[in-house]
């Protein structure tokens, strides 16, 4: 089912629309006295309720639509539309819902305000993401056939008209067709001008003509001819929809010509083109698509006129359509007839040019880089990695690499077997530049690690020292190590900095293995709390949440003050995440709240607005909500209720021991699809994920179980199996649905998992 929203100033057209069709039946009224009130006097009560705020936005019309060939009753469509109302907001709204069946798929109208009877304009943030998770969720509820619920990139299909006929008045269905086409048009292109707009539908069999009326006001229409002998009359744009008239249209299309992005677009081709150019010595014309496809990913289309080429045009990324004039005469392939005046000559590149070279060098620079990620066993820095590498090291790399076959597929035989000889023979020179590049960014890398400690030990971030040798965990959650008095990168001798802190101890312990990922996200913490770059607040990542799981012996000792500060960091960059993450789920301001807390997280009105906080940190740690999210929650009427549900859902989870980063990570891992290590962390570690049961079944049904199926096939002892059926247990209660005797297995007391260190300050208020 697709929902459709549009919003307006005024409901006397819509209501004439809806109500004028042949065949149209209201099903019924939503907060009206009765069910038996004619349209007409149901169009003054709104036209009077709507009225009473000066918003643009007082009405909103709302259409539902079944796929095709699905059918429902009058009865159940009305229910559905009830429901739809209720979870989008407009619950104590009059509405009124009226069925069409003018078309292939059947359809209501749901006509409304956004005006409440307080003269008050709703709430109503979200309406788009809201109103997809409405209509998933009404698709299982009333089983029906499920929509995409993700963009596509498809191409536009070219459709076929009906075969030629005399009669011209089928209207009808010829503005439904020119409506279906300009909307996908204009969606996936920033139109700029009639004639453009002309070019574009011109495949799909429709013309456009510009229109002037006697009052000299700019106009267009739109006409069907496929040229065999189907044509139809001339619609006006206002006809087929009231955004398509020619004065509206032409403020989208003087929108697009104002873009300041524009201009540097038409840069970036100029040079990707020029690039293109400079790599070959001749292009066969109808060769040029292809090899702009391959060689920079772009999408163009030859200008063919009677056999002969007259240019191209590009249909970019960014949405705009360029012809060839517009990109300067140098690029005209006319005007280079150096590559393209060879008549029928095989496109070639040409090994000569700078441009091949350069080419040749990123290429040899790539399969560097490419393996030293690829190697498995990963140890040292990039420096040392190229040090040992060879040519034949990367042989197989660049075989595999698109470009090189790119390349390749332009040269002959001889051409070849030059073009490797050439790379064998340029790679020492590119090897030992990337060395002597790499080489500075690590030694500067290694004394900013070096800076940043001795500020953070200056302004005493953490309670650490030499003599206890605490200070050990400051160097490992920043990737670097101590020994005989140097400084020196954790997988790495080759470089140091001195450090005269004589026989340092080791703490009695440490973290085995730390990931990288996790000593980036605490170096650039770090680097924003000690220097205030507000640039690294757009590098934060939700994993920034879990350090103190990941260096428990130095988030322990980390100051009050500068606790506070990070988990404020930290609690705001999770919460982006987690927004993205429950977007597919969530349906009204009340299902945010929901999904916050069965995580962990809960919100607060403060004096400056709606604050969320965490059972995992301080209770005095706190981030301050955006200010459309804030407006968001605002929106519930019974705000101050909702707020104190939260709080049987908090206690439970720490009744149940669940207030450990261990819990929501694994919740965390199952929303990125990782689903083995969550099926090990089940099974093995007896974790609950902190994750709402909508979510949990989604991702049980996208793979959990299969993984959780394939770890426990993969045990065979007794000790394994026993600990298995731990795990199944733990599974069961995710669903809130028992599989066994569990009083055989408490699955929160297990002994793999120590919930013996409480955190001090932990709490909930409201």
């Amino acid at each position: 089912m697709i929902a459709k929203i549009i919003y307006g100033q005024t409901c006397r057209g819509t209501l004439d629309y809806i109500l004028g069709k042949e065949g149209m039946q209201v099903l019924g009224y939503g907060n009206t006295f009765s069910q038996d009130i004619p349209p007409k006097f149901f169009g003054s009560l709104l036209h009077f309720q709507g009225q009473r705020n000066a918003t643009k936005n007082r009405y909103a019309h709302i259409s539902l639509n079944l796929p095709h060939d699905e059918h429902v009753d009058d009865s159940t469509f009305f229910e559905i539309s009830k429901e739809y109302m209720e979870k989008m907001g407009y619950g104590e709204q009059p509405f009124m819902v009226v069925r069409h069946n003018d078309t292939k798929h059947e359809h209501v109208h749901i006509l409304t305000t956004n005006v409440n009877d307080k003269g008050q304009v709703l709430s109503l943030y979200n309406s788009k993401r809201r109103s997809m998770t409405t209509t998933g969720y009404l698709e299982t509820k009333y089983n029906l056939e499920p929509v995409p619920r993700t963009k596509q990139e498809k191409q536009l299909p070219i459709f076929r008209l009906p075969e030629p006929r005399t009669n011209n008045d089928d209207i009808q269905g010829t503005r439904y067709y020119i409506q279906d086409v300009l909307n996908r048009i204009l969606q996936r292109y920033k139109v700029r001008s009639f004639e453009e707009l002309a070019r574009l539908v011109k495949p799909y069999h429709i013309e456009v003509r510009q229109t002037q009326s006697t009052t000299g006001r700019a106009g267009v229409a739109f006409g069907l001819d496929n040229r065999q002998g189907y044509r139809t009359r001339f619609i006006n744009g206002s006809q087929i929809h009231r955004q398509m008239s020619g004065p509206k249209l032409q403020r989208i299309f003087d929108s697009h010509k104002r873009s300041k992005l524009l201009p540097m677009h038409r840069k970036r081709l100029l040079k990707q083109i020029g690039t293109t150019y400079d790599l070959f010595k001749t292009i066969r014309p109808h060769d040029l698509k292809e090899v702009l496809k391959e060689y920079k990913g772009m999408d163009i289309e030859l200008d063919i006129k009677r056999d002969t080429i007259e240019g191209y045009t590009i249909y970019d990324k960014s949405g705009y359509v360029f012809r060839e004039k517009e990109l300067g005469k140098h690029l005209s392939m006319q005007k280079r007839l150096d590559i393209f005046g060879n008549g029928d000559a095989w496109t070639e590149i040409n090994i000569h040019s700078k441009q091949f070279l350069i080419e040749m060098q990123k290429l040899i620079r790539e399969a560097i880089r490419t393996s030293y990620l690829k190697s498995k066993q990963k140890k040292g820095l990039l420096s040392e990695h190229i040090e040992t590498l060879s040519f034949t090291d990367i042989v197989p790399i660049l075989m595999e690499s698109e470009k090189h076959r790119f390349l390749e597929k332009y040269m002959s035989s001889e051409q070849k077997h030059l073009f490797r000889k050439n790379l064998q023979e340029t790679f020492p020179k590119i090897q030992q530049r990337i060395h002597d590049t790499e080489t500075i960014k690590e030694k500067e890398a290694l004394q900013g690690k070096f800076d940043l400690i001795g500020d953070v030990l200056r302004k005493g971030v953490f309670n650490v020292g030499a003599t206890d040798g605490s200070v050990r965990h400051l160097f490992q959650a920043l990737g670097v190590r101590y020994q005989n008095n140097k400084l020196l990168f954790n997988d790495s001798e080759k470089y140091s900095v001195p450090v005269p802190l004589g026989n340092l101890p080791f703490p009695k312990k440490m973290e085995e293995h730390v990931s990288n990922g996790f000593v980036r996200q605490n170096h650039l913490m770090l680097e924003m709390m000690i220097k205030q770059d507000v640039d690294n607040v757009s590098k934060q990542t939700a994993i920034s949440f879990f350090l103190p799981m990941v260096f428990p012996g130095l988030f322990e000792r980390m100051h009050p003050d500068y606790k506070r500060r990070y988990e404020s960091l930290a609690l705001g960059a999770y919460l982006k995440h987690a927004e993205r993450m429950h977007a597919s789920f969530e349906k009204s301001p009340k299902d945010y709240i929901a999904f916050f807390n069965a995580k962990g997280f809960y919100f607060e009105k403060g004096e400056s607005g709606i604050n969320i906080k965490s059972i995992y940190t301080n209770i005095n740690s706190s981030y301050k909500m955006p200010k459309r999210t804030n407006l968001y929650l605002g929106s519930i009427s019974d705000l101050e209720t909702t707020l104190k549900q939260q709080q049987p859902v908090l206690e439970n989870l720490i009744k149940n021991r669940r207030d450990n980063l261990k819990n929501l990570w694994a919740g965390h891992l199952m929303e990125l699809g990782h689903y083995d290590r969550v099926a090990y962390m089940l099974t093995n570690e007896s974790v609950h994920p902190n994750l709402d049961r909508k979510a949990t079944i989604h991702h049980m049904d996208k793979g959990l179980r299969k993984a959780i199926q394939e770890r426990i096939a993969s045990k065979n002892t007794f000790k394994q199996n026993r600990l298995l059926r731990k795990g199944v247990y733990a599974i069961g209660s995710l669903l809130d649905k028992p599989t066994g005797n569990q009083e055989d297995y408490n699955g929160f007391k297990d002994e793999l998992t120590d919930y013996t260190k409480r955190r001090k300050n932990r709490g909930i208020s409201f």
